[in-house]
């Protein structure tokens, strides 16, 4: 029994060494844009250890960069929001446009990476980098509608685990819950970066599906607050924004918040009561800004 216990053993370590190999060889392709021996090396692989999670993440990422195709653009007009992009200008030295990347996606390999990712999400559900790179592709592609959905379903399943996440090599994540909620910080930003005032709801959906779970988290509250400000519905921005204060007292950004959701009200007298308890509590860059917004509410 002995011997055979230590056979299985050896099998296994043997097995687990393979895996590490393959994942090292495609990580050295993958650096140096080698898609042939990346596919070879992935093909392989699959062969030998088809359930490798590290597998589903080289695919993954595999078929993504398979996908875009990076092209130069010159155009009048003006560029799209919070791209980098190089400004042209005519004989008399006025703006005349502007020379920026685009990157365009090919459907098929985007589908074939999005579908290997999906299935090691169902494979390995505590895997958060799956979770998080198939978001950040929904990102970068601009569906913004998947994008959101992804979000939401991982906020579930952090309940689920109780967020006992992992990461490459199913290492465990470090102060999972944390890293989780600040990491969706990050995704409430970049939709608000977006300018369009149509993914105001999508804001709005992570924040409250983040609050049905996480009824104290200042972030969401405060992102709640703001797709209501942003469309004049303040009664409905203040509400959230005074919970947090509750949480809080002392948290300097909420107080500017609301501060400037009763300035936005109209409500003299309590934005310049708001403004001075920012000033009590903020950061030096923030008592000369409240400072500034009394005198203009006071002239």
């Amino acid at each position: 029994m002995k011997k055979i216990i230590g056979l299985l053993l050896t099998g296994f370590i043997f097995n687990f060494g393979v895996a590490q190999n393959y994942q090292e060889d495609f990580q050295k392709y993958f650096q140096k844009n080698d898609t042939i021996n990346q596919l070879k090396t992935l093909t392989e692989w699959e062969k030998a250890n088809p359930k490798d999670a590290e597998l589903f993440t080289s695919y993954f990422n595999y078929y993504f960069n398979k996908s875009r195709d990076e092209i130069l653009v010159v155009a009048a007009g003006d560029p799209p929001a919070g791209e980098k992009y190089l400004s042209l200008s005519d004989s008399s030295g006025n703006y005349a446009g502007f020379i920026g990347s685009q990157i365009n996606y090919d459907n098929s390999y985007l589908k074939k990476g999005l579908d290997k990712i999906t299935e090691g999400i169902n494979l390995y559900p505590n895997r958060l980098d799956m979770r998080f790179g198939k978001i950040y592709v929904l990102g970068q592609i601009k569906d913004w509608n998947s994008f959101t959905k992804e979000i939401i379903k991982t906020i579930d399943y952090s309940v689920k685990n109780n967020n006992q996440w992992t990461w490459t090599n199913n290492e465990k994540q470090k102060n999972g819950k944390d890293f989780f909620l600040s990491s969706l910080q990050d995704y409430q930003v970049q939709l608000y970066n977006t300018g369009n005032d149509d993914l105001l709801i999508d804001m709005r959906d992570i924040a409250n599906e983040v609050l049905k779970f996480y009824p104290n988290h200042i972030e969401s509250l405060s992102n709640l607050s703001v797709t209501y400000l942003l469309t004049g519905e303040y009664d409905k921005g203040l509400e959230p924004l005074l919970k947090a204060e509750k949480i809080n007292p002392k948290d300097y950004i909420v107080l500017s918040n609301i501060a400037q959701g009763y300035k936005l009200k109209g409500d003299k007298k309590k934005a310049i009561e708001y403004y001075e308890k920012t000033i009590e509590y903020g950061d030096e860059q923030t008592k000369i800004y409240a400072k500034q917004q009394i005198d203009e509410l006071k002239k």
